[in-house]
């Protein structure tokens, strides 16, 4: 009895700390593999589940103010890297047109300034003449189901997202690994253990090497 209680209390640390991590683990991430799963899917029948795009198109006139400061902006000679429009410039841009050109790089000219602002499920571009103030601008929508499936494949969703994305990404290693070793630990009264988990691998590896072609 004295040699049989260390493996026992060792076994009920360990069991208590997976399921600590695996509840936790789980907890964290449900959303996201919720998220996951369901854009999963959507993207895998991407070409049946159609969406009729919006397309909004505006021309405006950049106020004298902001164009007198996008006029003093840097010559194209003097440009090292794709600098984002003024902040006056940027907020006229946004109150007379829609789109939202703060901080986005830009592609300047000698002639126009042009900001193509991509975002999960839409797209967005303005274009100004620098020597008359002429804007035009437009706007593309493709729907909620787009919008989902950029933010599965991470696509236009800023750094926040990037971060967000491989966070839930370690949530959810945890919660396999927690997962297969309490699997491992419950095996012994439960004989369908491992016949399943060959079973969940086998098959894709079958599909992979059967029914994959160059």
């Amino acid at each position: 009895m004295k040699q049989s209680r260390p493996r026992k209390s060792s076994r009920q640390f360990w069991m208590k700390q997976l399921h600590t991590w695996h509840w936790v683990s789980a907890a964290v991430s449900l959303v996201a593999m919720f998220l996951f799963s369901i854009t999963g899917f959507t993207l895998n029948h991407a070409a049946s589940i159609g969406a009729e795009p919006t397309v909004e198109t505006a021309q405006a006139q950049l106020p004298a103010p902001a164009l007198a400061v996008l006029a003093k902006g840097p010559a194209v000679a003097e440009l090292t890297d794709a600098q984002p429009l003024p902040a006056t410039v940027a907020a006229d841009v946004q109150r007379l047109v829609g789109v939202n050109a703060r901080g986005v790089a830009a592609e300047w000219s000698d002639a126009e300034v042009y900001v193509a602002v991509p975002g999960p499920g839409r797209d967005a571009w303005v274009s100004i003449d620098r020597a008359t103030g002429a804007m035009e601008a437009e706007r593309t929508n493709r729907g909620f189901i787009s919008f989902i499936n950029d933010l599965h494949k991470g696509r236009n969703t800023g750094t926040a997202w990037f971060w967000l994305i491989d966070a839930l990404a370690v949530a959810c290693v945890i919660f396999t690994i927690t997962g297969f070793l309490l699997l491992q630990l419950h095996a012994k009264h439960r004989p369908s253990t491992w016949p399943l988990v060959g079973l969940g691998t086998a098959v894709p590896l079958i599909i992979i090497l059967l029914f994959m072609h160059n």
